[in-house]
């Protein structure tokens, strides 16, 4: 099976679509010291396409912590859910934030599996979102 690059113009098209910001723990692309990239969020190798609509920014942690999992254990059920898929879900559906914008909490399975999975609450991104919430540039304007 062939692999096709992802176009420039595509990684371009869902970065300005993300708003510059991960589409998982939305860490702003200007203030991470991660690297970005334009993910799978169907692996290719799991029947996933280069289409626009499977396309996600994402920072290097998520990117890593998800690798080719489309699924996880919701940590309070312990059933088997599907991850969070930014172009089917809505991140407000599944998400909340905690009352300093620093910490997401997954208020359902789906946001609870994916908190875990991706360890949406890292300690250098939960750093990160206390910092820049101090100087008024978190959360992104986007939420």
């Amino acid at each position: 099976m062939s692999n096709p690059q992802i176009a420039t113009s595509q990684k371009q098209i869902v970065a300005e679509r993300a708003d510059f910001c991960c589409e998982y723990c939305f860490s702003q692309l200007r203030y991470s010291p991660d690297s970005f990239s334009v993910e799978h969020i169907i692996p290719l190798a799991q029947g996933g396409t280069n289409q626009l609509d499977n396309l996600a920014l994402s920072c290097q942690g998520c990117n890593n912590h998800k690798y080719t999992n489309v699924t996880a254990l919701d940590p309070l059920s312990g059933a088997r859910v599907p991850l969070y898929h930014p172009r089917q879900h809505q991140w407000k559906e599944h998400f909340t934030w905690n009352d300093e914008f620093s910490l997401i909490l997954g208020i359902t399975p789906i946001g609870r599996a994916t908190v875990e999975k991706l360890q949406l609450n890292r300690e250098g991104v939960v750093n990160l979102r206390q910092v820049l919430g101090q100087i008024g540039k978190h959360p992104p304007k986007k939420l």
